[in-house]
């Protein structure tokens, strides 16, 4: 059974990128044009449209795309119940995270695990945790390394690999500022304060919640997607940012910032392993989950 067809298909929905996805395909940019064509003139429909600049899935694309997800997974799981190899396992695990999760967590998390099944092949995509959550639900990934939120969606399973706290950072060159807490009659000194926040996400929510609670609207110098940057603008001394301590003391910029203390503290974050409960008991996904020690 030829699957790539339906492969090819999905990176380019992906990544809505005939250059990005003919090199994740392994193939040239005409050959994957030419599979598309040929998929959208055995389903007599379009699937992209495209022209020069961009491609958009189209409604119909849409509900291809969940069929060829559904089917690659069936055809995974088929293959491993009929395989004559036992409990050798073989396949494609996607996980997603953070920079600073696949240097914090990932060898902890796999070396055993590659040791146990080396046929198995481990796809690792990196970028902003407040997106691993979303990928995940999306089909998009297998597996993501991410913050728990508030309210875990029923779709997900949760497995917890670590707390750490949020923290606020200053550039060291602030050595003598000292943050007011809301029993302080200075607490007027945090509206004059650039703030750096991330975008989105846990650690916004729980730096606005704190501001509202303080009775101030911040200041925001910048708004940023990733934590890693936060402590780069903070060390480069554009102002105080909010980021987990897990991002601070893995940073190369660690010496360049310093931690305030605040009252009332910021909550911890809650880091962990996700995935799709409907998908978890697929023979290589349910292999990694159950490596996978909850804390």
């Amino acid at each position: 059974m030829d699957i790539r067809p339906l492969k090819q298909f999905l990176t380019l929905a992906d990544t809505l990128h005939f250059g990005r996805a003919s090199e994740l395909c392994h193939v040239s940019p005409s050959t994957l044009s030419r599979t598309i064509r040929q998929l959208e003139e055995s389903l007599d429909v379009i699937l992209f449209l495209r022209d020069n600049r961009h491609v958009v899935l189209t409604r119909q694309g849409q509900i291809f795309q969940q069929y060829a997800r559904e089917t690659l997974n069936q055809w995974e799981q088929l293959r491993h119940s009929l395989s004559s190899q036992g409990d050798e396992l073989a396949g494609e695990i996607s996980i997603y995270c953070s920079v600073t999760a696949s240097y914090s967590f990932l060898y902890d998390l796999l070396s055993d695990f590659r040791l146990r099944y080396p046929r198995i092949e481990l796809k690792l995509h990196t970028g902003d945790p407040e997106d691993a959550m979303n990928r995940v639900l999306a089909g998009e990934e297998d597996m993501a390394i991410t913050p728990r939120p508030r309210s875990t969606p029923s779709a997900l399973a949760f497995k917890s690999l670590t707390r750490s706290p949020l923290v606020f950072i200053a550039p060291v060159a602030l050595a003598d500022w000292t943050p007011a807490t809301p029993a302080s009659p200075s607490v007027e000194q945090w509206r004059g304060v650039p703030m750096i926040l991330a975008e989105a996400g846990l650690s916004r929510e729980y730096a606005d919640t704190w501001f509202r609670a303080l009775g101030v609207t911040p200041t925001i110098y910048a708004q940023v997607a990733g934590h890693e940057a936060i402590v780069s603008m903070v060390s480069l001394g554009f102002g105080i940012g909010v980021v987990p301590r897990i991002v601070l003391d893995t940073s190369p910029l660690l010496e360049r910032v310093r931690v305030l203390t605040v009252k009332p503290e910021l909550p911890h974050y809650d880091i962990g392993l996700c995935v799709l409960n409907r998908r978890r008991k697929l023979p290589l996904i349910q292999a990694l989950w159950d490596e996978v020690k909850e804390r």
